[in-house]
């Protein structure tokens, strides 16, 4: 059976992995996770992207974003990466490719899944064993949801802005959220949903999805159709 094509919804939040070839590294030094971020933040505002959260892991990235319309994020990620995999082809003298096929991505409930799934992203490397704590990892939005910095990167969506009604209630209100942790019941549904492209929702969620797009957003049932009962 063909593959669906990468289901895109403009305005809707989705959630993006591109792993490295092979679970390779694709950042060594700070000086790596450097350029890419500056290369992302110029790639979201050229085509219109807002980035709502990330992380940079030392073999793939994770990104929680919303494009404005439904080729904007693809060709964002297309240029992110025709500038950093010859940047870092040259520096680290290797030629190929750096990623392991094409991004994966999924449309994001904003409701019921849009704070799970930045929390999820911004933990990332405290699963990954890489830090105590997520606020001690310094390639990600977490400094920017909690108040330690600004991240130019970030454009905040109004689910986080609901959080509160100053920059103080909403940093503790996602500080508090983030100390909840995340599951890994929790942490799978996200995975697999991005990993296989199915919309991470409510049932009413991916009716209402699967009507404005005119397509189906969720995994045929597997076996042949039921036969119908002879006429009498």
């Amino acid at each position: 059976m063909a593959r669906l094509p990468r289901l895109v919804v403009p305005n809707q939040p989705h959630h993006i992995i591109q792993t490295g070839n092979d679970r390779q590294a694709i950042f060594r030094e700070a000086e790596d996770y450097t350029a890419f971020l500056a290369w992302l933040r110029e790639a979201a505002k050229q085509f219109k992207v807002a980035i709502h959260a990330y992380v940079l892991l030392p073999n793939h990235v994770h990104l929680l974003v919303s494009p404005s319309d439904d080729t904007g994020m693809g060709r964002m990620m297309q240029w992110v990466g025709r500038h950093y995999v010859p940047y870092y082809n040259a520096r680290y003298k290797r030629t190929g490719t750096l990623w392991q096929g094409r991004y994966r991505a999924t449309v994001i409930d904003a409701s019921q899944y849009f704070l799970l799934c930045s929390r999820y992203i911004e933990s990332h490397p405290v699963r990954a064993g890489l830090v105590s704590a997520a606020e001690d990892y310094p390639w990600s939005s977490i400094a920017h949801h909690i108040g330690v910095r600004p991240d130019p990167l970030i454009t905040d969506h109004s689910v986080y802005w609901a959080l509160g009604n100053t920059p103080f209630d909403r940093e503790a209100g996602y500080k508090a959220l983030l100390d909840l942790g995340v599951s890994q019941r929790e942490a799978d549904a996200i995975t697999q949903a991005t990993l296989k492209g199915w919309p991470l929702g409510s049932d009413g969620f991916k009716a209402a999805l699967a009507k404005k797009v005119a397509r189906r957003v969720e995994p045929a049932k597997r076996g042949r159709p039921a036969k119908l009962p002879l006429s009498p």
